[in-house]
């Protein structure tokens, strides 16, 4: 069972909501707990529809944005059921937890009440405020306040008819603000675009990253200059600049390079005007009455080099029009906040990137930012230039903080491998242009830092999207444990954080077997036991032990089969049973009732309902899904059965049970 798809996944979403909302559903029967499958079905839909996806993951950001902004916006059902929606969430949670589906990097069940509850009178406002409402959810609701739940054949014709004779009425002005809004309204699309993935990260300790900041000599270079400005002042020009006299003076305190430069003015300095700049933003230092004054209140930060390497990086890409060469007018410096950011994600968790790679990138980026039509292409090819130069004088920069480790040599043949595809975002001639460079062999190399692993990591979590952190995992429970590992680690990555897992007392091979044993959905069952089958040293040689076992020994037995370790011709009845049930109770769950019962029928023709039978004879111990195949495909093909003989009743099967209030 994944709780992560693709937004172009539409079917294999559809499926898996399908089969969490009826497990959810009975679940909640069976523990007196409130639940509906429409509102189950809008959680599962702000989620899918995020920046991150991820189903089983939930904070108190997305428990707000659930409740505040979806709910109001889309969901469509009256008001007594609309009103316990925060109290079916609270159940959808517990039974990701119970399921052992929950992400162990988002709330504990405790902390999600807890949000739940701080989030109550908020919600309570919002399903108040029609200006919330989405244009689709006001026509919607509309209808259904007048008998139409626009469900029925022909319910929209008939809506479309009362709207135009005049039957049903409305509010015309709400409905002119919404239209208004919906053209001028600045907050992001609750349908957010999915973000990319980003890979697992490894981080130093803690101590290890505040020695880092300290040595950095960007940090050393901004608290001199705090010191060298003082509590009395340096004075400035009528331009606001410092003395020539001072500017070379500060150069040499800070090691610049720039006291012997015949210049005319200290703005004439790049190195030292970025670190006044940078220091102004900061709070460092400021101007008054005619001079560059420290201020005081800085003075816990200066004498904190973690922080102020933390603050020093986070205000770094508003500093644009001090790094570029021709600063505002240059094409880089227009876009250098936004372009800045994306280098610094695509550097993430990469390893030596070449910067001609990079610098192809951040040059499709301006295009998109800065208005080219009409310029002749031998300007633009001189912006493109300039551009690749500002990016390697913004990475020097980076350099001297300490966030960009920068280095020559070869590129990495990965670097290439994907510059013929046809998803390839690069124009042709940008591809032709990359091919060459990346052949030549002392190419300017870039990789972050740890410092700037962790800042980037801590803008990222902020903004909502998933970054594994190596060792994040490590006393979680096993089977949220291996969830995780097999939807969102690579190998190498996923067996580093088992083996931090296995370290810790009470963390055996035997507690994850446990977590697959009670795992009550297959195709989850069998990523969990491939985790270990791939990562673990003795992997192979334990599934190969579990095909014997009276629980795991379906999922077993499908792994060695589909890796060609088992000949399924030498089964006997028994397995050939546990094998075949394992394969239909996993389609079910991939595909649905209706493409099982296509499948035993194209297998079994008349036959079909016995082949069910069959399988639900099978001794597998999955209760849950053989419950489930009883009654959504074993019954309806036997009803079908007896529809074929004269005199026989309809063989309908009963309905199902839609929410549980």
């Amino acid at each position: 069972m994944r709780t992560w798809f693709e937004p172009e996944e539409t079917e294999e979403y559809e499926a898996t909501r399908n089969v969490l909302i009826r497990r959810c559903l009975t679940w909640a029967d069976e523990h007196g707990r409130p639940a509906d499958d429409l509102l189950l079905a809008a959680a599962l839909d702000a989620r899918h529809h995020s920046r991150d996806g991820r189903l089983a993951y939930w904070d108190e950001h997305q428990i707000r944005r659930y409740l505040l902004a979806w709910i109001p916006k889309y969901v469509v059902t009256p008001r007594e059921i609309v009103e316990i929606a925060p109290e079916i969430l609270r159940t959808f949670l517990h039974y990701l937890s119970a399921a052992g589906l929950r992400d162990p990097r988002g709330a504990t069940p405790a902390e999600a009440d807890d949000a739940i509850t701080r989030a109550l009178p908020d919600f309570r406002k919002a399903l108040d405020d029609p200006s919330l409402l989405g244009l689709a959810k006001f026509w919607a609701q509309t209808a259904l306040d007048h008998g139409n739940d626009l469900a029925g054949p022909g319910a929209l014709r008939d809506f479309q008819l009362d709207l135009d004779a005049g039957r049903i009425r409305y509010d015309q002005e709400l409905l002119g603000k919404l239209l208004e809004a919906r053209f001028t309204r600045t907050e992001p699309d609750l349908e957010e675009e999915r973000d990319f993935l980003q890979p697992p990260v490894e981080l130093p300790a803690p101590a290890d990253l505040a020695v880092a900041a300290a040595r950095s000599t960007t940090v050393r270079r901004l608290g001199a200059l705090a010191g060298w400005a003082g509590e009395v002042g340096r004075p400035l020009t009528r331009q606001g600049h410092l003395t020539l006299a001072d500017a070379r003076e500060l150069s040499v305190l800070l090691g610049t390079g720039e006291e012997a430069l015949q210049v005319r003015s200290s703005a004439d300095l790049p190195q030292l005007s970025l670190l006044l700049a940078w220091a102004g933003r900061l709070g460092l230092v400021r101007t008054g009455r005619g001079r560059l004054l420290q201020v005081a209140r800085a003075a816990p930060l200066l004498r904190d080099p973690p922080a102020l390497w933390a603050r020093a990086f986070e205000v770094l890409p508003g500093l644009g029009e001090s790094i570029t060469m021709s600063g505002r007018a240059a094409v880089l410096g227009r876009c250098f906040d936004d372009v800045l950011t994306d280098v610094l994600n695509a550097l993430y968790g990469m390893d030596d990137l070449p910067v001609a790679r990079l610098a192809e990138t951040v040059w499709l980026a301006c295009q998109e930012h800065v208005v080219m039509d009409g310029a002749p292409e031998r300007l633009k090819d001189l912006w493109r230039r300039r551009s690749a130069l500002d990016l390697e004088c913004a990475l020097e920069v980076l350099a001297a903080l300490g966030a960009v480790e920068l280095t020559r040599g070869p590129a990495d043949e990965l670097c290439s491998s994907d510059l013929g595809h046809d998803d390839q975002a690069l124009p042709p001639d940008a591809v032709e242009r990359l091919r060459r460079r990346l052949a030549e062999p002392g190419l300017l190399l870039a990789r972050l830092t740890p410092l700037a692993l962790r800042s980037v990591r801590e803008r990222l979590l902020a903004q909502g999207r998933d970054a594994p952190l190596i060792g994040e995992l490590a006393d979680c429970p096993a089977a949220e444990l291996l969830g995780v590992l097999s939807q969102h680690y690579p190998p190498r990555e996923a067996a580093v954080e088992l083996n931090s897992w296995l370290s810790h007392p009470g963390q055996d091979v035997e507690t994850l077997l446990r977590a697959i044993r009670d795992c009550p959905f297959r195709t989850r069952a069998a990523a969990m036991l491939a985790v270990l089958a791939e990562v673990l040293p003795q992997g192979r040689a334990l599934v190969r032990d579990l095909r014997h076992d009276p629980v795991l020994a379906p999922t077993a037995l499908t792994f060695l089969v589909d890796a060609g370790e088992v000949d399924p011709a030498a089964l006997d009845r028994r397995e050939h049973l546990l094998l075949g049930a394992e394969n239909f109770l996993t389609l079910l769950e991939l595909g649905g009732p209706r493409v099982l019962v296509e499948q035993l029928r194209s297998m079994a023709g008349d036959d079909a309902y016995e082949l069910a039978a069959a399988i639900l004879d099978s001794g597998h111990h999955d209760v849950a899904g053989l419950a489930e195949l009883r009654e959504l495909v074993a019954e309806p093909l036997r009803g079908r059965l007896l529809r074929l003989i004269p005199g026989t009743g309809t063989g309908a099967r009963p309905a199902r049970r839609k929410r549980r209030l």
